[in-house]
């Protein structure tokens, strides 16, 4: 299942990118964030300044983040419906073997006698 493998390194990467803008992010009455400094902020991202920019970005990410956990979950599932469990195995095994014969008889147990 190359898929699932694929699905799984996007899924790790979109997860770290989307904590890295997380903590980006600051408060309320913030600007950017400590990160760009003090104007970097409004030339790096316009003259709105890195709010919109940022929260475009992490809205992005946590879409992204879902959808690839839905997929997953969903080929995950696909993936385990076929399994049957060790107990149908061991049935399959026990029906295919011949069953064992053994030449040494046992009587039945004694019961004791009402006295």
């Amino acid at each position: 299942m190359l898929l699932i493998k694929i699905l799984w390194i996007l899924h790790v990467i979109v997860a770290l990118l989307l904590i890295v803008i997380v903590l980006l992010q600051t408060g309320k009455g913030s600007e950017a964030g400590f990160a760009f400094g003090s104007g970097a902020a409004q030339t790096m991202f316009g003259a709105s300044g890195g709010r919109t920019a940022i929260n475009k970005i992490t809205i992005v990410l946590a879409v992204c983040f879902m959808v690839i956990s839905f997929s997953l979950a969903f080929l995950q599932s696909k993936a385990a419906s076929g399994y049957k469990g060790v107990l149908d195995k061991a049935k399959k095994i026990e029906q295919t073997q011949p069953p064992v014969k053994t030449d040494n008889k046992q009587s039945e147990p004694v019961l004791p006698a009402d006295k």
